[in-house]
């Protein structure tokens, strides 16, 4: 990216005149590990957040409310699963109101914990909304006023927000995005979900799982673009048995309230013309949250998809001022964000820092869960990249049969000429958590004999990967062998 000084140099006065070596512009997960980062290195630090409690999306209405009620509905779902086995429940009742409070306990307890880590570092929480008013200084309306904040360096870690389409904006209460869907004031007798991404079917895996009737409708030919189909596959057998309805190679054209329900049209060759809900979430992406934080004021341009343009160390265009996470584009993934809130820490420190991850791992903590990394057999393929494939079906694995998980899979992609791992898939029961062992690997630039070679514990999941490059590897022996090539 070419870089370019504000100008006089960023002006050696007024960044003499600075309170803070660092001011982090919001505390999600990006911006909170950038603060603590930023102080654990000697550095003086301000954390810029508007709302009450540190955390940002992730922690408050996001990744942490969706994954304690999917925890919920997973046991609903396992305790329905035993009544084959032997071990019957009656059916569940569900108290919303002790749902949520247990829900809201989760996440007090973790921004609970990280105030105590921020006060811990002094790091200086200042309450209030914070826009740059120069390429050193922002004002941040706080309850007492504005107050002004001078800076050596910034670091923008300002998130995004649900992406609404204006064909779907409603008033309607009704109508939700997925802050709204995680407050579950309700379970709707039939809820429409705008979205087959992994923000949506998490909602499809909660709803349903709490007894709403539940249809997608998705605008792409398939569920979760992004992923490779046979790893979808799994999911979608799961969700067709689960939900009223899929819509693929759908577009919502229109939400009509009316007084008991709402009326979505429907534009699609296989789609009905119109579907009567109860609610609608709608979930087609998220947007960058880049207005109106004063970017033009500090000398900052704005890509036309809203995201701010940075180099490997996370500087934008204004070398002294960083930018993180949601803000600088795809994927809008947490785990991004601390990475890249980690580096721009430490390279304001003076340390020799920068982004060079060989793959960022995506995640849906659908059931089952879906999970990959790196290349996928799709990119691969589009790309005349040539590969050999390691893939074990769970059908072969005893702890995948004792979890009824017998349609899972791992798969292993390496690079034909090189042999290192290029990427790999996992769907099946805490494929979240497995995909970690491939994206270490993956770093690592491992072949399949070090994977294969790795003894894995058993009987476990993790087998599967390790059988996957075993596979590949040709010593494998859980499955029956392949034909020698003459």
């Amino acid at each position: 990216m070419a870089q370019q000084q504000t100008a006089a140099e960023h002006s050696t006065e007024e960044s003499a005149a600075a309170t803070y070596d660092v001011v982090v512009l919001g505390a999600g997960p990006g911006g909170y590990s950038a603060a603590f980062r930023a102080a654990d290195l000697g550095l003086k630090v301000a954390l810029v957040e508007q709302h009450p409690v540190l955390g940002g999306v992730c922690l408050n209405v996001g990744c942490i409310p969706s994954k304690a009620l999917l925890h919920a509905v997973k046991v609903i779902d396992e305790a329905e699963q035993m009544a084959a086995h032997g071990i019957a429940f009656g059916k569940p009742k569900i108290d919303l109101e002790r749902l949520n409070g247990w829900k809201r306990g989760v996440i007090k307890q973790l921004t609970t914990g990280l105030a105590g880590l921020a006060k811990q570092r002094k790091v200086e929480i200042v309450r209030g909304v914070g826009r740059l008013t120069g390429s050193h200084q922002l004002h941040v309306e706080t309850e007492q006023g504005t107050r002004a904040v001078a800076f050596r360096h910034c670091i923008l870690a300002t998130g995004s927000r649900p992406l609404i389409p204006p064909a779907l904006a409603s008033e309607d209460a009704r109508v939700m995005d997925s802050t709204g869907a995680l407050r579950l004031e309700e379970i709707p007798g039939h809820l429409l979900i705008v979205g087959g991404g992994i923000i949506g079917l998490e909602m499809a895996a909660v709803y349903s799982g709490l007894g709403a009737k539940v249809t997608v409708v998705e605008l792409s030919d398939r569920l979760m673009p992004g992923a490779d189909r046979d790893l979808v596959k799994v999911l979608s057998k799961r969700l067709e048995q689960r939900c009223e309805a899929i819509h693929l190679e759908t577009e919502v054209t229109a939400i009509q309230s009316n007084k008991k329900s709402l009326t979505v049209s429907l534009q699609g060759a296989k789609a009905p013309e119109s579907v009567r809900c109860d609610r609608v979430l709608v979930a087609v992406g998220r947007r960058p949250n880049s207005e109106e934080i004063g970017l033009e004021a500090a000398g900052i341009e704005v890509q036309t998809d809203g995201t701010v343009a940075v180099d490997e160390q996370m500087r934008t265009a204004v070398l002294h001022i960083h930018a993180i996470g949601d803000l600088v584009g795809q994927p809008m993934l947490a785990h991004k964000a601390v990475h890249e809130g980690k580096i721009a820490a430490e390279v304001i420190a003076g340390e020799r820092s920068a982004w060079d991850a060989r793959g960022i791992p995506s995640v849906a903590y659908t059931d089952p869960e879906v999970a990959w990394i790196g290349v996928t057999e799709e990119e691969a393929r589009a790309a005349g990249t040539a590969y050999e494939k390691g893939m074990f079906p769970w059908a072969a694995n005893g702890r995948a049969l004792s979890l009824e998980a017998a349609d899972g899979l791992s798969k292993l992609l390496f690079d034909a000429e090189s042999g290192r791992l290029i990427g790999g898939g996992i769907v099946g029961p805490g494929a979240g958590d497995l995909i970690a062992e491939v994206a270490l690997a993956l770093e690592m630039g491992a072949d399949a004999h070090d994977i294969g070679l790795t003894v894995h514990p058993h009987p476990t999941l993790s087998e599967t990967v390790a059988m996957a490059a075993e596979a590949v590897a040709g010593t494998l022996t859980d499955l029956p062998p392949k034909k020698r090539r003459s």
